[in-house]
């Protein structure tokens, strides 16, 4: 299963402003580098949760199944788009008839295509996030991401050690965390 994002979350300027703030940085010199910890801080919270912490609209194929399938990220908010894919040639909308969709108590959203006529696998737009944006973000998952990117911003230098996440912002994430029985 593949997952693509195609419209990223947006962050805003007090996401930048918040880190710096931390790290205690008044030049814009290192804006660029800091945004993409913080980008990847976002990314590492969703591996460690389970949960992507903020809105992005995604896409998702999958193969043919008559069986109810999985997408790849929680919580979904809305599924918007399934298309088919055919071995050759273009996509297709599929008709509504022809596939069911369900979104979970738990948050996920999950498919199953009734009728795929010439699709051999599907594309399942989504979109998927606990908030809509940067200040809707739970405070714990908010500031754990920041205190993240700053310790990765600190250890840019020097050699990696100890876990991933660091402790700290492990206790503020955990609540949030998903875990699956197996």
């Amino acid at each position: 299963m593949q997952r693509a994002i195609i419209t990223p979350a947006v962050l805003p300027p007090a996401a930048l402003t918040e880190l710096k703030d931390w790290l205690g940085i008044t030049t814009s010199t290192d804006d660029a580098q800091l945004t993409s910890l913080l980008r990847a801080a976002l990314d590492l919270c969703e591996g460690f949760t389970g949960s992507m912490p903020l809105q992005q609209v995604c896409e998702a194929v999958l193969p043919v199944s008559a069986g109810w399938q999985d997408l790849p990220a929680r919580p979904v908010q809305a599924i918007t788009l399934v298309e088919g894919i055919p071995a050759e040639g273009a996509r297709f909308a599929v008709p509504t008839a022809d596939y069911a969709l369900d979104l979970t108590a738990d948050g996920g959203g999950r498919v199953r295509v009734l009728n795929p006529g010439a699709a051999g696998r599907i594309a399942v737009r989504f979109s998927a996030g606990l908030a809509a944006d940067w200040s809707a973000l739970p405070e714990a998952l908010r500031h754990g991401a920041v205190r993240l990117a700053a310790h990765q911003y600190r250890q840019r230098e020097g050699a990696e050690d100890g876990a991933m996440p660091p402790a700290a912002v492990a206790a503020l994430w955990r609540p949030w965390r998903r875990l699956r029985l197996a």
